[in-house]
């Protein structure tokens, strides 16, 4: 008989593979290397220490395979840590140097790649989007559908805006979602399976609006079309555009649009829970489109990046720190201010809610979320509060009256399990009840 004491066989496993993952290999060379520890950074030990249990607990039920989190306060990092497994089929641990497809996690990327052009006087706000990409000049509207077939357009009554595309009122439709002609045309043209983003462009002219611009928020596609006009403006692929400028300044040199082959032992696998086996299973890779392995894929600004955490973390902290890191001044503090400020006017058809009514509390800056009101929202941060997230689960918040971030790490998109924990609101509460007087 086993003793009462001992762990089931999995949550042995994962005990063990967090020992593991802290003695994996990380970055040599710059910040973030390892926490300084919670009370260097404002937190209480004992909160500290509730987050992690919290964490490896979510791992040990299954509800995700593995994650690697961070949370830092002040420029100081509280803790750095990785649990559980990167793939479930080989048993491969996750660690701190795991790398995640980061999907949505992308557009504020993309939002600085935009600012940086902004700030030399390339575009302007105001502008019409169809002054970088004329390919938009005679766009329509839906003006009515039957659900028959029946479909009738409108003309524009004026050119969607700079403005309209960073903060997704432009009219654009995305195909994640809906089943009115627009999304369903976005997904039976395969437009986000484009080989490339001349070939993306040329599919989304030829698709109507869902309203006339200015009139909807509506989450879309225009960090894609960002992402063209970087090519437009800069006369380089947006891939290479972000690396000279971007990623090399901040040391994010795990960033790009593919896994180099020596480094697809680091590639974390995607996860979701098979009820019928009562466990995670991995997922098949997808046919549909390019593999990560293929450096010709296509450069979506919207949801094609890959990174680490010491990445993501690096560009998180260049935002905290108002545009600058270690030395390398990417953006102005108004730039980062106008990005991470709230953009929609709170009307019934301008608020930020994705595939449903608009969230209370809740805005959009430039390419990312807003929580201006977070009394409203029900949550504890402060205002001003933003973040974004990506399709597997990979996701970040930074908290500029406290001085917080969080950046949370993990691969697992479709079925979980049932009663699974929402790890985002765990960790944030936890968090808030964990700093210092």
């Amino acid at each position: 008989m086993q003793p009462a004491t001992r762990l089931p066989a999995f949550k042995q496993l994962i005990c063990l593979l967090f020992v593991v993952a802290l003695a994996a290999p990380v970055h040599a060379d710059s910040w973030p290397q390892q926490e300084a520890g919670a009370e260097a950074a404002g937190f209480t030990a004992a909160g500290i220490e509730q987050l992690a249990a919290a964490m490896r607990e979510i791992v040990a039920n299954q509800d995700v395979a593995g994650m690697v989190w961070m949370l830092g306060k002040d420029g100081v990092v509280a803790t750095y840590e990785a649990a559980g497994l990167a793939s479930v089929d080989a048993q491969a641990p996750m660690t701190r140097d795991s790398l995640f497809r980061i999907y949505s996690m992308s557009k504020p990327v993309t939002g600085v790649a935009m600012m940086m052009l902004w700030e030399q006087g390339l575009w302007d706000f105001d502008d019409p989007i169809s002054k970088f990409v004329p390919q938009f000049a005679n766009l329509q509207v839906l003006a009515s559908d039957d659900g028959d077939g029946n479909v009738e357009l409108d003309d524009l009554q004026r050119p969607p805006t700079m403005r309209e595309l960073m903060s997704n009122t432009a009219g654009f439709a995305y195909g994640l979602f809906g089943n009115d002609p627009a999304n369903t045309a976005f997904r039976e043209q395969g437009v986000l399976a484009s080989a490339d983003l001349d070939e993306l462009i040329d599919k989304v002219a030829g698709i109507p609006l869902m309203a006339q611009p200015g009139e909807q928020w509506y989450y879309s596609i225009g960090m894609d079309i960002q992402g063209y006009i970087v090519e437009q403006l800069t006369g380089m692929s947006f891939g290479e555009y972000l690396r000279q400028h971007l990623f090399e300044p901040l040391d994010m040199m795990d960033t790009r649009f593919f896994v180099l082959p020596k480094d697809l032992h680091r590639f974390a696998e995607v996860h979701y829970w098979d009820a019928d086996a009562g466990r995670l299973a991995q997922q098949a890779e997808r046919t549909d489109r390019s593999s990560y392995h293929d450096p010709d894929r296509l450069e979506s600004g919207g949801g094609g990046l890959v990174s680490s955490t010491h990445d993501y973390a690096r560009f998180i902290q260049m935002l905290v720190n108002n545009g600058e890191l270690d030395g390398a001044r990417i953006l102005k503090p108004e730039s980062v201010r106008i990005m991470s400020t709230n953009s929609l006017t709170g009307d019934e058809d301008m608020r930020y809610g994705i595939g449903g009514p608009g969230q209370p509390g809740q805005g959009w800056g430039v390419d990312m979320a807003v929580t201006y009101d977070p009394q409203a929202a029900g949550s504890p941060q402060g205002p001003g509060t933003y973040y974004w997230a990506g399709a597997a689960g990979t996701s970040f918040w930074i908290d500029p009256v406290n001085d917080i971030f969080w950046l949370s790490m993990i691969q697992a998109q479709g079925p979980r399990r049932p009663g699974a924990a929402n790890m985002g609101v765990v960790a944030r509460d936890i968090i808030y009840q964990s700093l210092q007087d």
